[in-house]
């Protein structure tokens, strides 16, 4: 593929804290191609449930507010801000509340429907670069690239305790570690679009890398 060229796509899959948005917002401003984090997207769906109180309700329910629900991104100084129904909800889709329910709002069939033929609609006419759990599996199975990031449930737990000190809440590592071991379990094992490594995919174990190290590895994979 030239890398100049519209309708391509890079899929960056793996589980929670594997680093893949890290490295999909830097492969994507070094290619200077658009950048999406599906994970906000489910993420921001999450929020609205939990902020609508529908958790509990049918997927009927959920599937008839899925049409008010926006979800936009908007580039800024400190990188993608994701913009739920107009509002700025960057910050408040990484807490340990939505984290702890967006792997069953996810499960749920319509939800992924819905969000998977926006991540298309997304990528019309566009080189993206696109981070997830079934982009290479689901979204974009003929993708270009396909990376399949991973690393130790330890290492994960504390990037992911870093990222929550930023937001200044507090948990524990081990308390981290069952989480992101929990969300694991659920993820793989749904019935729609489970987390799963393409048969094509490449894979890439983060636990012992530095971000550099891992961009100098995909960047071997693209074409010169």
């Amino acid at each position: 593929m030239k890398l100049e060229n519209k309708n391509h796509q890079i899929a960056i899959d793996g589980p929670a804290g594997s680093g893949k948005s890290t490295i999909a917002k830097l492969l994507a401003r070094k290619l200077k191609c658009l950048y999406i984090d599906s994970g906000a997207m489910y993420r921001a769906v999450t929020l609205y449930i939990i902020e609508n109180d529908l958790l509990n309700k049918s997927e009927n329910t959920i599937t008839r507010h899925l049409k008010k629900i926006k979800i936009t991104f908007r580039e800024n100084k400190k990188g993608q801000a994701v913009i739920l129904n107009n509002k700025d909800v960057s910050k408040k889709i990484r807490s340990l509340v939505v984290s702890k329910e967006v792997s069953k709002v996810s499960s749920k069939k319509n939800v992924r429907k819905e969000l998977v033929k926006r991540q298309r609609e997304i990528a019309k006419n566009q080189f993206i670069v696109m981070d997830g759990r079934d982009i290479g599996t689901t979204v974009f199975p003929e993708a270009d690239l396909k990376i399949y990031l991973t690393a130790s449930p330890y290492i994960r737990a504390i990037r992911r305790k870093k990222d929550l000190e930023n937001l200044s809440e507090r948990i524990s590592t081990n308390a981290l570690i069952k989480q992101i071991q929990r969300r694991d379990d659920l993820d793989s094992s749904r019935m729609i679009s489970p987390l799963s490594k393409a048969q094509d995919a490449i894979v890439i174990d983060t636990t012992n890398l530095t971000i550099s190290n891992v961009l100098k590895l995909i960047n071997s994979f693209l074409p010169a």
